[in-house]
């Protein structure tokens, strides 16, 4: 009597050639993008820009953290403090995770928190977020309407002292 039994764990034959058609077809449709054979995901501002979308509002802005967490954001042109935004909220961690990403980006290129960041109202209801400094732009829609409208808040002409 044999006890001898095979433990060989096999991937199913029909499972792996899935999975190298599925990584080789991922592979070729890169490839016809970076070649030009496929366009690329429309880029919001080309797509405005094509569109000859303008800008409804717009406001330079400045963010300063605070030692307690929160955020104040002034006007650059006036340098009165548009809002205060409290990290104990949900849109307030939201401004902290878009602001830290920004600065990481500005330290890379061995930039400073003095050039403003542009938050623009656009005719077609996006909102982005530019950063002059690198030329990076966010668009704030994707990430929800409460996140939006935190930003979008800051774009209102009374301000807080």
């Amino acid at each position: 009597m044999s006890h001898a039994h095979d433990h060989e764990n096999t991937i199913p034959r029909p499972a792996l050639v899935s999975a190298i058609a599925f990584v080789g077809v991922s592979f070729l449709l890169t490839l016809a993008v970076v070649f030009g054979f496929i366009d690329r995901a429309a880029v919001p501002a080309v797509e405005r820009e094509q569109a000859n979308v303008s800008a409804v509002a717009e406001r330079d802005l400045r963010f300063l953290d605070q030692e307690d967490g929160s955020v104040i954001v002034t006007d650059v042109s006036s340098g009165d403090t548009v809002i205060v935004v409290d990290t104990e909220t949900q849109s307030g961690g939201f401004v902290r995770g878009v602001l830290r990403g920004l600065a990481r980006e500005r330290r890379a290129h061995g930039i400073g928190a003095e050039p403003p960041f542009a938050l623009t109202m656009w005719e077609d209801g996006s909102l982005s977020l530019a950063d002059s400094a690198t030329g990076r732009t966010l668009e704030l829609g994707g990430f929800g309407p409460d996140n939006r409208a935190i930003f979008a808040a800051m774009l209102e002409e009374e301000d807080i002292s």
